[in-house]
């Protein structure tokens, strides 16, 4: 889907494949139970098995989960990854091109990365691990950014169904799950985020021991709606003009007792 140079220096999206965002725009939008996509086969196999090749090890996790909400369920920040070359990797799936891409399919224009991968980054699952249904934050606490879209790029070679760890989408009124996705090797699943787009894996992962269920996720995000006390334009102010025009007050002053109006 995604096409990537052989040095990794430069991402870039098929002309083809963008023949096919037409297509994957209708589909997006008009998906339930909220806008999203499933997409395989989404990265060049060289691209993605050199990041699952130099999959950080659990000791380098930034956060391991263990709890009700998030159990054996572990997540690295890639810029804090600085010896390993999945930063780089994963670096480029916030370039322009994949923004671009992003915005057509979405229809959300003005997408952003998010540099600190606040939530995102590598995800690892080990076997009895789950996530429960949930709709995520919608604003990110260090730049005051609306949180739009996800994208999960699934990892795990060879998995088969009885391995379980489907990703779930559930209506947003929580009755009932709605799709039911698995997490295949190079899948690529894209999908709106708002405070009742409900998702998760909350049946546990049954893969065998040695395995564990990986996924990139990253998330993009545009700027907030209020903005009205913003501005585009530089404010400018010339210091030499105001002290010019207040010695010519002063003059005035001088001369009249008082500043004409």
């Amino acid at each position: 889907m995604l096409h990537i140079s052989k040095d990794n220096s430069i991402l870039s999206i098929d002309k083809v494949d963008k023949e096919l965002v037409r297509a994957f725009n209708e589909n997006y939008s008009k998906a339930l139970p909220y806008p999203h996509i499933v997409i395989d086969n989404f990265l060049p196999e060289f691209f993605i098995d050199k990041i699952i090749q130099h999959f950080p090890s659990k000791d380098e996790a930034t956060v391991n989960h263990k709890s009700n909400t998030q159990y054996l369920k572990s997540g690295y920040r890639p810029h804090l990854l600085q010896a390993n070359p999945c930063s780089y990797y994963i670096s480029l799936l916030n370039t322009a091109p994949v923004l671009e891409f992003l915005e057509d399919v979405t229809g959300i224009n003005g997408l952003i990365p998010d540099p600190y991968y606040e939530g995102g980054g590598l995800h690892q699952t080990e076997r009895n691990g789950r996530l429960d249904v949930h709709a995520d934050f919608t604003l990110h606490k260090k730049t005051g950014l609306a949180r739009r879209v996800n994208m999960l790029i699934f990892l795990n070679k060879d998995w088969k169904p009885e391995y379980g760890g489907n990703l779930e989408l559930w209506d947003r009124k929580m009755k009932q799950k709605q799709i039911s996705i698995s997490p295949v090797y190079n899948r690529c699943v894209i999908f709106n985020t708002d405070d009742t787009s409900f998702h998760g894996q909350p049946e546990p992962v049954n893969c065998p021991p040695e395995m564990s269920r990986r996924s990139i996720a990253l998330y993009y995000y545009t700027a907030p709606e209020n903005i009205d006390k913003l501005t585009v334009d530089t404010k400018w102010r010339s210091i030499v003009n105001a002290s010019m025009r207040q010695r010519v007050a002063e003059r005035l002053r001088g001369l009249f007792g008082k500043t004409p109006g």
